[in-house]
């Protein structure tokens, strides 16, 4: 059995973090499906600027929508959708098996508006429409600005991927927001079942402190991050005020490890899909990632309920000088700025090849 039907058979759904139309073209995302158990995809700014900006398999798109006097924002949203439709169409009869639990695509609003909540909520229910399927996840980041808006598209029956969480506490708040539009939707005599995912980001913490922290300290911090936002999300779970809502026809808002490449190139390629084992929870895997693991990857048990020794890990890092909700705000900024980037990067490239096609 591979490693990874292992981690599907434990619980864990593994997602995809990648997305290219030469993988639907040539049938890389089936196998990836059929043969390594992977239930879902998500994607984000960088990942279609990448899979733009290089070949040639966007160009007979782009030159048509922009020749027809679309916007560069609105053609990418046209191509990028097209593609996660393809892709949603593969996860459909994982979605129907699981009773839609599992089988969803991911796309992101423009990363511009992540302190835009107003625009936010309107534009995520502008793509969930034009999406036009039921496995589709709209990604809101989940700033404070962010949150408000995550409350708005919940309640008008929007399905949310809430990304750029970085701890315990952003967890909490997006946790928060999820659960109150589902309230409102119970007292306004609505179906409280629009489903939602929390991604919290790992690597990131590791790749920040690697050259700041003494060497028994490198690549901890990420996940004891994990294992305590993991605990907070058992507690919700356990929570009277989720219970309430689950009693009315409420799904769990899952959690999902995101950001789970490795980045210290000392360390094993596979070194957080082992560490972040655990039911009822969702891994999604850079592409390399993933067939690392199928290749090589090993499990050792699942996430402990209570976080293990999180806690003492975490001290361990503020004793070393790490302040880690400064820290926490620092990498959910230069998240956002980063998918700005990407995403300035990728109009660009839209614009100048639908001049050089013309």
């Amino acid at each position: 059995m591979k490693p990874t039907h292992e981690l599907h058979e434990l619980g864990q759904s593994l997602w995809l973090d990648n997305i290219t139309r030469q993988i639907l073209d040539n049938g890389t995302l089936k196998r990836y499906i059929d043969e390594l158990s992977v239930t879902g995809l998500t994607s984000n700014p960088t990942i279609f600027d990448h899979a733009m900006s290089k070949g040639d398999a966007y160009n007979d798109d782009m030159g048509r929508l922009m020749s027809a006097g679309m916007s560069t924002e609105d053609a990418f949203f046209e191509m990028a959708i097209d593609d996660l439709r393809r892709a949603a169409d593969l996860f459909a009869p994982i979605h129907e098996r699981t009773a839609t639990v599992d089988g969803w695509v991911s796309l992101e609003v423009s990363p511009l508006l992540a302190y835009d909540a107003k625009t936010t909520v309107e534009v995520a229910k502008k793509l969930f429409r034009q999406a036009e399927r039921p496995n589709f996840l709209i990604k809101i980041p989940g700033t404070p600005e962010g949150r408000f808006a995550i409350e708005e598209a919940i309640f008008a029956g929007v399905s949310v991927n809430v990304t750029l969480l970085f701890d315990r506490n952003h967890y909490l708040g997006a946790a928060d927001a999820y659960m109150r539009g589902l309230e409102r939707r119970v007292e306004a005599g609505l179906s409280p079942d629009v489903r939602s995912v929390a991604s919290l980001f790992i690597s990131r913490w590791d790749k920040s402190t690697m050259d700041k922290v003494p060497a028994e300290l490198r690549n901890k911090l990420g996940p004891a991050i994990g294992r305590q936002a993991y605990k907070a999300y058992r507690d919700v779970l356990a929570s009277e005020r989720w219970q309430r809502l689950e009693n009315c026809g409420a799904r769990p808002q899952r959690l999902l490890f995101a950001s789970t490449g490795t980045k210290d190139p000392k360390a094993s390629d596979v070194l957080y899909i082992d560490q972040f084992a655990a039911p009822n929870t969702i891994d999604t895997m850079p592409e390399e990632t993933l067939l690392a693991f199928a290749d090589h990857g090993e499990l050792h048990g699942v996430v402990p309920r209570d976080g293990g020794d999180c806690e003492q890990v975490l001290m361990a890092f503020t004793r070393a000088g790490i302040d880690i909700t400064q820290l926490a705000a620092e990498l959910q900024r230069d998240g956002a700025k980063s998918f700005v980037d990407s995403w300035k990067d990728l109009l660009d490239s839209i614009e100048s090849k639908s001049k050089a096609l013309k």
